[in-house]
């Protein structure tokens, strides 16, 4: 019997990039060849059948978190925040067609001279025409992170999964850029997430994806083909399902 979380059964995915990913080696903003690349990789899982919806984050010019430690108020550093996916979707829709495949940024924060708004009706159907769909905007409202963001698109589209792309290839028992004992886990439950504390997403991101049993994927994104290659199963991840 074929193993109901097999990637390979994963038609509707939503890929989780955090803004730092595409910086690539640049200090804060955007790396243009790094961003070629991972809209290139988009382009391929799309090409090969998959639906496709992104969901971006703005750490690369502006973190919500880090804005309220410097006095900024928590829910207006927030909404800076929202603004800077926006800005990284917009780079990522002019990116992904480049590559030849039609793209759609929607945004929670309503902005319709830069962009469409975002709506699950729209989203569905830009997914039906083949389109890349990148969800900015968080979930336009403060206290949320794109994380969370995510699980929250993936079950408003009823995606079969939530592709979380990182910097390392999985779920480690530590980080193992810091500790060269840490393991790696092939698969979790998301209450074994919840409960080892495992900081790869947050804590609501992981309950809501156990309330809506939708799998989570971590791999990381640090190579070419990357997105491609967690979607067919040639990557080194970890899957959190139920």
């Amino acid at each position: 019997m074929s193993d109901p979380t097999s990637t390979r059964r994963f038609k509707r995915v939503v890929v989780k990039l955090s803004g730092e990913a595409l910086q690539g080696s640049a200090p804060h903003g955007l790396d243009a060849v790094t961003l070629a690349r991972i809209a290139a990789d988009l382009a391929t899982a799309a090409d090969a059948g998959h639906e496709i919806a992104v969901v971006v984050g703005g750490g690369n010019f502006f973190r919500g978190i880090k804005g309220a430690d410097t006095g900024i108020e928590r829910a207006r550093a927030d909404s800076i925040g929202m603004l800077a996916t926006v800005m990284n979707g917009l780079a990522l829709e002019q990116a992904i067609e480049g590559q030849g495949r039609q793209a759609r940024c929607l945004s929670a924060v309503t902005m319709p001279s830069i962009c469409e708004s975002f709506s699950r009706r729209a989203a569905l159907h830009h997914l039906a025409k083949g389109r890349v769909v990148i969800a900015a905007g968080g979930t336009g409202n403060p206290f949320f992170t794109t994380d969370t963001g995510a699980v929250l698109r993936a079950a408003e589209l009823s995606a079969d999964a939530v592709l979380k792309a990182t910097q390392v290839d999985g779920v480690y028992t530590a980080d193992p850029k810091r500790d060269p004992t840490a393991r790696r886990y092939d698969r979790l439950t998301h209450d074994e997430a919840i409960a080892k504390n495992l900081a790869v997403m947050d804590t609501a991101a992981f309950a809501l994806a156990r309330e809506n049993k939708i799998p989570i994927l971590v791999f990381s994104i640090a190579e070419a083909g990357a997105i491609d290659g967690a979607l067919s199963g040639r990557a080194r991840a970890t899957l959190v399902a139920p």
